[in-house]
């Protein structure tokens, strides 16, 4: 039985636990809305708005509303702009000369859009707009080589249920000229035109859909990323330069190519779901071309590649408990996910949480993602886990993403 707490209830029940992280919880889970007098506060010369991301909206809309803003203590808030009807979202309104945050009409805070980066306008020799090459986090670059997730293919197993990586695809490609597939040009005078603002950017972020092509299975895409990651490094000086992929789980030896041929310093390879069996019914195609086990076992030997701290993989946390083939309650549903998440930090695998966005483009998007004191629970484990253990997350955290409620904790220790 999922829990019905409000978040003045589940704040009074959690009082360790950081409210303003807790608010960020509650956005990521139920959404936002924006008024037209908020929407009119934006300001496309100044501020970052949503349409490049790899991943729709809960509108399925790609109009320009802001990609995200930050509460009044720098918390980063990803926003997924979510209809009124039929919904409970968050509604942002400008009040007076402030953007104010409401909840059910109530005033919570003070928001702030996004500034956006001076190289968003700017555009390639080729003629690439380099907002559309890459996107920008609060202190990381944001690249997405390939946009079509293989999975979804005749022959793929089928995607993710979560993902609408396919669906956003099309419209992106319709409405903004989005590249399906970047070019490496393009991507090296981008990175070089970013790295003009000075102290910005700490980090390169890849992540792109599967591709299970190639003499080995995901050859093509661990060649495609070498291909891209030699064009990023191109602007440093250094062999290696702060970076994450966000990958499919790939074999020892194509992970040491990774490493050996790139400035490559971290890697992720988001299982999505921390039960065998869920996983093979929500990662079909994942399921298909290399399996549960599989999956973590590769999760291990990139600990051996690439060395401690610098290793990851993500749930979508909330698709275990839908019905009729999830876990029955959350209590059994946290224990399973907290549990293989220990294992996996017993080898040096990090576990973050993405809160899931039921998205009307994806196969679950009908369906409703957990309860507050859910994800509450969540982070405070997958946080402690991390501390027992002695993991770091500064390769994907508050800093460098802000995605992930649990990484948000660290900061306070």
């Amino acid at each position: 039985m999922a829990s019905a707490l409000g978040f003045d209830e589940v704040a009074a029940k959690y009082p360790d636990f950081p409210q303003l992280i807790m608010r960020k919880i509650d956005l990521h889970r139920r959404g936002a809305y924006y008024t037209e007098s908020a929407l009119q506060a934006v300001d496309p010369s100044r501020h970052q708005t949503g349409g490049t991301h790899i991943f729709g909206t809960r509108d399925g809309k790609l109009s320009y509303r802001p990609e995200a803003f930050t509460l009044r203590d720098g918390t980063l808030v990803l926003t997924t702009p979510t209809p009124l009807e039929g919904n409970d979202p968050y509604v942002v309104d400008r009040i007076g000369e402030k953007l104010i945050l409401l909840d059910k009409g109530k005033e919570i805070d003070e928001i702030f859009y996004w500034d956006k980066p001076d190289y968003y306008d700017k555009k390639t020799s080729r003629g690439t707009l380099m907002q559309n090459v890459i996107g920008s986090r609060p202190q990381r670059l944001y690249i997405t080589p390939n946009r079509f997730c293989h999975f979804w293919s005749e022959e793929g197993g089928g995607g993710c249920g979560f993902c609408d990586i396919v669906n956003n695809l099309k419209q992106q490609r319709a409405e903004i000229k989005m590249p399906t597939r970047l070019d490496p040009r393009d991507v090296s005078e981008t990175v070089r035109e970013a790295l003009k603002e000075k102290g910005r950017f700490t980090a390169v972020f890849l992540t792109s859909g599967s591709d299970f092509r190639g003499k080995e299975a995901f050859d093509k895409e661990v060649d495609f990323y070498i291909e891209i990651m030699k064009a990023v490094g191109e602007n440093f000086a250094a062999e290696k330069f702060p970076s994450q992929l966000l990958c499919t789980a790939f074999t020892r030896d194509q992970l040491q190519r990774l490493y050996d041929e790139t400035g490559l310093t971290s890697v992720t390879m988001d299982i999505e779901v921390l039960n065998e069996r869920l996983f093979g019914i929500i990662c079909p195609g994942k399921a298909k071309w290399i399996g549960y086990q599989e999956w973590k076992r590769r999760l291990i030997d990139a600990v051996e590649v690439f060395g401690p701290n610098r290793v990851g993989t993500g749930i979508v946390s909330g698709v275990e408990l839908v019905p009729p083939f999830g876990f029955p309650s959350e209590d059994e549903a946290l224990d399973s996910v907290l549990g293989e998440a220990g294992e996996l930090a017993a080898q040096g695998v990090s576990t973050v949480n993405m809160i899931w966005v039921p998205r009307p483009g994806s196969p679950l998007g009908h369906h409703k993602n957990a309860s507050l004191e859910y994800y509450v629970r969540l982070a405070q484990g997958l946080q402690a886990i991390r501390r027992k253990h002695g993991l770091e997350i500064d390769f994907d955290d508050y800093r460098r993403c802000g995605n992930h409620p649990d990484s948000d904790l660290a900061r306070g220790l």
